[in-house]
């Protein structure tokens, strides 16, 4: 099956979130499963200026380098378009341009693969950057024989992100206006490239079971239920990997002692130097709670602030890392000041102490009100630190009572009803060990959600 993965975004080349992991780690599993795969982003500056990738010119406006054994990574070059230092906006915002530069990518990306002479079974195409290209498959390439039989999917990693356009700005898409209607790419006399996507595509999926239902429902859907709801038997969802290669309580190089199932009594070194790291008192017998997030209201931390003060007079520890908004970071400074010996704060992105909270706390506390996905509670269930989240998105996909502590009606109340359940939980050390051990053993390998994708492609090559 010959695949195409179109993305803004993909690692090892360019990241600002979660879906250049996907972009990264997808192709490579779907090479494991016998897929010819190719992959095709926009040839940012980040891209050019790589110290550690290789990046060849192919021909004017296209650039190439590879990713894994034999996958080649093209790059729709145009320096007017993608010479930048950010991908998507700068400190005053979006690009003004984020139009004209995305959908410059998206009919190259076409025109690339007529070049290439790679005639596609599957186009995969992630979030509104690339979701043109659906729309450009059934309008302008619809009679065009080198993509007769092609199929194109498209992925909704987050749909609050939407690209929204001023009606008058319709013609650069090369379009017939028939096209910007309610059945269209019309909404509220905008342009919604999103909606285009979900649309035209012969499939839609997104990154867990439960946000593929939730985004049918008006309170997630941002305004797109409706639409979701019409095409519904064609909505899927298939939760995103984990890549163990780099995370691994065994093998990750970050953290203080490496263990595994066998050796799960190192995790105890690595709290008691976490503790020290994080100026806290070293108590084996306190539970230490651990977040990595962004400090904003759709990661819980509204309900957080609200509860933060009954929660640091218990008896526990807790350690903060990340950065969002302002008025968060100035509730989460208060509580270190009034609580020293409880809360540690880290307002930074830092990659290590990344690795050293997962491997160091004793639960992970992911409260957030929506989840697409979420990789943090995957991350910390390998490295025996038991997630404790609200039930929602990918959250309800991957954890429940067997390896966490879930809590289902979004409040204050509930987050500390739960994180109360959680510390008489810890104190049962023989059934908190083997909780530890059944989350250990939880697997969310690529390879898993690579066979899914597989029978989606499948899918929609069948019609």
């Amino acid at each position: 099956m010959k695949i195409v993965i179109a993305a803004s975004e993909v690692v090892p080349f360019a990241k600002t979130g979660g879906l250049a992991d996907v972009g990264g780690a997808l192709p490579l599993a779907l090479e494991k499963q016998g897929a010819e795969v190719i992959v095709i982003m926009p040839g940012y500056r980040a891209v050019h200026n790589s110290k550690t990738q290789k990046v060849t010119l192919l021909k004017d406006g296209v650039s190439v380098s590879r990713l894994g054994k034999k996958i080649n990574v093209y790059f729709i070059d145009n320096n007017k378009y993608f010479d930048r230092d950010g991908l998507y906006q700068d400190k005053t915002g979006d690009y003004p341009d984020n139009l004209d530069r995305f959908s410059y990518f998206c009919k190259e990306s076409l025109e690339l693969l007529k070049y290439l002479k790679f005639r596609p079974d599957i186009v995969h195409c992630h979030d509104w950057q690339s979701a043109l290209i659906p729309v450009y498959l059934k309008t302008i390439y619809k009679q065009d024989p080198f993509f007769k039989g092609a199929k194109s999917i498209f992925t909704i990693h987050n749909i609050g992100y939407q690209g929204l356009f001023a009606k008058e700005e319709f013609p650069k898409l090369s379009l017939d206006w028939s096209v910007f209607n309610m059945e269209g790419l019309e909404y509220y006399n905008k342009i919604n490239i999103l909606k285009g996507g979900i649309v035209f595509s012969d499939l839609v999926n997104t990154v867990s079971q439960t946000y593929s239902k939730e985004i049918q429902t008006k309170e997630f859907g941002f305004g797109m239920e409706g639409i979701l709801n019409k095409r519904r038997n064609s909505v899927f969802g298939i939760i995103n990997g984990l890549d163990y290669s780099i995370w691994d309580p065994a093998t990750d190089k970050h953290i203080f002692k490496n263990f595994n199932l066998k050796t799960v009594e190192d995790k105890d070194v690595n709290k008691e130097e976490l503790q020290k790291f994080c100026k806290l008192p070293v108590k084996k017998g306190v539970p230490l709670f651990g977040i990595v997030s962004r400090l904003a209201e759709q990661k819980g931390f509204d309900i957080l602030a609200e509860g933060i003060d009954k929660i640091c007079k218990m008896d526990l520890q807790m350690v903060i890392l990340g950065t969002g908004d302002l008025k968060y970071h100035k509730i989460m400074e208060d509580m270190v000041k009034k609580y020293p010996k409880v809360v540690s704060l880290y307002l930074k992105f830092d990659d290590t102490l990344a690795h050293r909270i997962y491997a160091g706390s004793d639960i992970f506390l992911m409260p957030s009100k929506y989840e697409p996905c979420g990789l943090g509670q995957m991350i910390s269930l390998k490295y025996g630190t038991i997630p404790l989240v609200f039930k929602t998105g990918g959250l309800a996909d991957t954890v429940n009572e067997k390896n966490g502590f879930v809590f289902s009606s979004y409040s204050k109340d509930e987050l500390i009803r739960t994180i109360k359940f959680s510390l008489d939980a810890f104190k049962k050390r023989k059934s908190w060990n083997a909780l530890m051990e059944k989350a250990m053993k939880c697997n969310f390998s690529w390879d898993e959600s690579a066979k899914k994708y597989i029978q989606l492609y499948e899918k929609a090559k069948t019609g």
